[in-house]
């Protein structure tokens, strides 16, 4: 066999083949409910951001801003370069600091480059009080799957979806001698440090925090966005309502301390909420009656009646005829003498003492 050779690269783009290609590979609209959604299907390299990035800002970023979450649809993208990794990423970091996102290990150069977030960039950063969540497919595949992997080891995306493709960073197409035989085969590869460095997503993708068919997971996305949401609104509910109620109060202070700091970057329902909250707020206060439960009225249910037994004012509900008043009685208590002359009495509720009174 000759030597492997490169396959011959495409030529460079004009600015408006750039422009074309890149409305084709992007879209993006605001959902029900103020919800951003960006699809991305090829991410463009540097080289392309130089020279359209005011344009990205000015008509498709800045139109998303304003929106309360943002869904990054990445299902379907298949390609992207290595440089544009840091660009996209300092969008959803804040400003003020850069963090080192990834190594990345180049064969036929035998180099190493790092990756950082950029300190400065065009436009505006979306706001990381803000939720993100990240699509994903079994065609995920490449630069797609390296930033779905650093957005969810930073805690700042949920991803949604399936197991990405588990491909290779960067990918090279080399001819065999002067055949018709190509080879393919990774010449780079991601080292971290997000993870640790032990571990990757090269050859075995990256898991879902949430997973869910192909079809269905912007129904779920937008589902997982809807307590999350109230998430402001519940805490400082769970703040005032611990201040004016809460008897233990040397652990007050602690308690509402951790609700502001607290990490809700894992919660995806009401159920996960809850037992977060419950775990952390029983832990710190060391009180197991400490307890947070979510109500849901029932779907097509009827108000219920108001009780006026046990309002305040009210007269008790207690019949006057003597078989009715023995009927209540033996409603509410259970009395009977056991073997060996032991008295035994059972009630499940303490009954109001005007009720006793008549009784």
């Amino acid at each position: 066999l000759e030597a492997l050779q490169p396959a011959s690269a495409p030529t460079n783009l004009t600015e408006e083949e750039m422009l074309s290609e890149l409305q084709t590979s992007m879209s993006y609209k605001v959902l029900e409910g103020n919800v951003g959604y960006l699809r991305v299907d090829n991410i463009p390299g540097q080289e392309v951001l130089n020279q359209l990035g005011a344009f990205l800002v000015t008509h498709v970023w800045k139109q998303l801003m304003g929106s309360s979450a943002l869904v990054l649809d990445l299902r379907h993208c298949t390609g992207g370069h290595v440089s544009s990794i840091p660009y996209l990423i300092s969008y959803l970091h804040p400003g003020g600091t850069v963090l080192h996102v990834d190594t990345i290990y180049n064969r036929p150069s035998n180099t190493t480059t790092e990756l950082w977030t950029l300190p400065q960039v065009l436009g505006e950063r979306y706001s990381a009080d803000k939720d993100v969540v990240v699509l994903t497919s079994g065609h995920t595949r490449g630069v797609a799957e390296d930033i779905v992997y650093i957005l969810k080891q930073m805690g700042r995306a949920i991803v949604v979806g399936e197991r990405t493709e588990g491909g290779a960073l960067d990918l090279q197409k080399l001819r065999i001698g002067h055949s018709d035989f190509f080879l393919t085969l990774p010449v780079s590869r991601s080292l971290g440090p997000l993870g640790g460095g032990s571990q990757t997503w090269e050859g075995s993708g990256v898991l879902p925090c949430v997973g869910t068919p192909e079809e269905e997971p912007l129904e779920k996305a937008l589902a997982i966005l809807t307590p999350r949401r109230a998430l402001p609104k519940i805490i400082r509910r769970l703040q005032e309502t611990l201040q004016d109620y809460y008897t233990l109060l040397s652990r007050v202070p602690t308690l509402l301390h951790l609700l502001a700091t607290m990490d809700f970057s894992t919660v995806v329902s009401e159920e996960d909420l809850v037992a977060k909250l419950n775990a952390d707020l029983q832990a710190v206060s060391e009180d197991p009656r400490l307890l947070v439960q979510a109500l849901r009225p029932r779907e097509n249910s009827p108000e219920p009646e108001p009780e006026t037994d046990g309002a305040p004012g009210a007269a008790p509900m207690v019949p006057e005829d003597e078989a009715a008043q023995c009927a209540l009685v033996e409603s509410e208590f259970q009395v009977s003498v056991l073997q060996g002359n032991v008295g035994y009495l059972r009630f499940d509720r303490f009954a109001d003492v005007s009720v006793l009174e008549m009784l």
